[in-house]
């Protein structure tokens, strides 16, 4: 098979970059694989896309160029990419006509979007023939009432579309109607580390994430308060850039706790940083997924994570591998880090538990089964440009009441959260 995964910068540091490739690493192995990035900001990408990917790109935006130096094409907005997808401030005129010009005349058998509104030009303008499939890496709970009216009306045109959680994949196949469409629900890849396992014997408790609300690091500190409280020999690095840092720093200094809990920055590669530690913390109020989660497993860490919606009770077996606590409790986030930490012997069969359990997030494995998904989907043959004219108009007119702004029948849709 050709495979074409189409990315909004491949060049940049995020988790959708880092599952790309390693997801297109693994089936480069057996198939022609490339990654077409829409931008490319750096002479290098930040992680290796593997030696049997082509990686290649549209647009050049090294240097900070600004629209006027990419032509007055770059000045109009974009039609095609939808405005409530929340990277459109960077997609233009030029982008629209780049990616359709290349989705127009790819030979590849199949084509893979990476965000919903690149899954919207997979599905308006890919040619008549490859399958069209498009990934959510991000929740459809957390999609603005605009962006779900908008894919609502272009994801009938897809021929599958995957979810990183079954909890997502349930909510698409009952909240959107996508008749003929497979929606599957496929984790995110994590390769081996190149690492030695913890041994469980640190005494650091590790963290690593953006610096954003949603991640909770507050409650992380204030729990961790309450740890330091009882065992002031154990520490907390937390790895990660972000805008919460400010108030994090504060919250650290007001406590008292600069030196037990160090804001260590964003790194990488962050494997060795999880190896070094001996239990791994999570207390997100919201995890599409949960990537740090798998990383740390496969480092021989057990976690702590708040049972958030919708990736760490898919990924942690409570007890066995890490702990769920509930959300927003500091008392249960301190009892589950005291529990581990007081225990050696339960510390280490719990990080070994989680070496194991956390295998079937390779990328071999992850890869084996897009490569199913994708022959089963091209035995189908791709539906794409195969509607009826009824359906194709009704698609477009959800389109034009999304860009006005109509939420008229879709009312199923409107207790969802917004972004």
């Amino acid at each position: 098979m050709h495979i074409s995964f189409l990315i909004h910068n491949g060049y940049a540091i995020g988790g959708t970059v880092r599952t790309t490739y390693n997801l297109a690493r693994s089936l480069a192995e057996q198939h022609d694989v490339e990654v077409v990035s829409v931008f490319r900001s750096r002479d290098r990408p930040v992680f290796d896309p593997g030696p049997g990917v082509r990686l290649r790109y549209l647009v050049d935006t090294r240097g900070g160029a600004a629209a006027e130096s990419l032509g007055a094409e770059h000045t109009r907005p974009a039609q095609v990419f939808p405005a409530a997808d929340g990277k459109y401030p960077m997609y233009s005129a030029l982008t629209d006509r780049l990616i359709g010009e290349h989705l127009g005349g790819t030979d590849a058998d199949v084509v893979v979007g990476t965000r919903p509104g690149l899954n919207t030009h997979l599905a308006r303008q890919t040619r008549r023939g490859p399958v069209r499939l498009g990934q959510e890496h991000l929740t459809l709970a957390t999609h603005s009432r605009r962006l779900k009216l908008v894919l609502r009306g272009v994801y009938p045109r897809l021929d599958g579309l995957t979810t990183v959680t079954e909890a997502d994949a349930a909510d698409y196949r009952k909240l959107f109607r996508l008749p003929g469409v497979r929606i599957e629900a496929v984790p995110n890849s994590v390769p081996a580390p190149d690492v030695i396992p913890s041994d469980g014997t640190s005494k650091w408790v590790v963290a690593a994430g953006r610096l954003a609300p949603a991640k909770r690091y507050d409650l992380l500190i204030r729990s961790f308060a309450k740890v330091v409280a009882e065992r002031p020999d154990w520490r907390l690095r937390i790895y990660g850039g972000g805008r919460e840092r400010p108030k994090l720093r504060k919250l650290i200094d007001q406590l008292g706790l600069y030196n037990h809990i160090f804001l260590m920055g964003p790194t990488h590669p962050i494997e060795p940083e999880w190896a070094k530690g001996s239990i791994a913390a999570v207390t997100s109020s919201l995890e599409s997924f949960g990537m740090t989660i798998v990383e740390a497993m496969r480092c021989g860490l057990p976690v702590v994570a708040t049972d958030c919606p919708h990736g760490p009770g898919e990924i942690i077996r409570s007890g066995v591998d890490g702990r769920l606590v509930p959300m927003g409790d500091e008392d249960a986030v301190a009892g589950a880090l005291l529990g581990l930490i007081n225990d050696d012997e339960l510390r280490r069969r719990m990080g070994q538990a989680a070496l194991a359990d956390a295998e079937r997030f390779d990328p071999s494995h992850v890869g084996a089964h897009y490569e199913s998904l994708m022959r089963d989907l091209m035995s189908r043959g791709s539906r794409g440009l195969h509607r009826t004219r009824g359906s194709l108009l009704g698609g477009a007119y959800a389109v034009k009441d999304a860009i006005k702004g109509t939420t008229a029948g879709f009312g199923a849709l409107q207790g969802g959260r917004t972004a």
